[in-house]
């Protein structure tokens, strides 16, 4: 359960989340689309206050608001390139063409067009979360929810989606990342936020959070991701 929680996220920040097991990090980002409704209080993006949007408009609210999950959810039966191209003919209602043009370019800004026509099932699992970023930046978002995207991922495969991350972070997306990779944190990220409990306990810039932490629960955490084996 989140409790009074008061965050805000500047365009063109990577905001990194980090937190215990439970601590409330997916909940809060699912609620910035509306997969988890929010009890009390208000979202806001751009301006818009999205708690607000009726239900039968929250198709078009997301396509603001990208979002990519551990899982990849890609359609076994599509080559890639089709499964970069189905929303944007469904939900935007681009013609062909241009939906397969736009497809082509965010597959190339992934590194996988040469991966246009192949199956979901011939690609690892990194370059399938490639693909899963690259469907969501074909819809133009305003804002990017990465929900664990590297979890699923084996550690030899983690840096490609990392990478993908950075040259967004580059160009200016805006960014919502819930994740473990703390060196990750460390390197790209313009604040940390630090959950536990279902409350954000600390937030700062990366050099603050992970060099002099505040809070003995965030100090707590730190040493058990740094330590893990002593931590069991």
């Amino acid at each position: 359960m989140l409790k009074n929680i008061d965050l805000k996220v500047r365009e063109g920040e990577l905001v990194f989340v980090i937190g215990p097991s439970g601590s409330g990090k997916s909940t809060m980002l699912r609620c910035c689309n509306r997969l988890e409704e929010p009890t009390s209080g208000a979202i806001m993006i751009e301006g818009a206050r999205i708690t607000d949007i009726p239900r039968r408009d929250l198709d078009r609210m997301r396509l603001k608001v990208g979002m990519v999950f551990q899982g990849f959810h890609l359609y076994p039966h599509m080559s890639v390139l089709k499964n970069v191209m189905l929303a944007q003919v469904r939900a935007l209602k681009r013609p062909k063409p241009e939906a397969e043009a736009r497809a082509l370019d965010m597959l190339d800004q992934v590194g996988l067009r040469h991966k246009a026509e192949a199956m979901p099932a011939e690609l690892s699992g990194g370059q399938q979360q490639r693909v899963a970023i690259a469907r969501a930046l074909a819809l133009d978002p305003r804002v990017m929810l990465f929900d664990e995207p590297t979890s699923a991922l084996d550690p030899e495969l983690v840096g490609s989606v990392l990478k993908v991350m950075k040259d967004l972070r580059r160009k200016g997306m805006t960014m919502l990342v819930v994740s473990h990779e703390m060196d990750f944190a460390r390197e790209a990220a313009d604040r940390v936020v630090f959950m536990d409990g279902g409350v954000v306990v600390e937030e700062g810039p990366p050099e603050q959070i992970f060099g002099a932490p505040k809070s003995e629960r965030l100090r707590a955490f730190l040493s058990r991701v740094s330590h893990p084996a002593e931590a069991e």
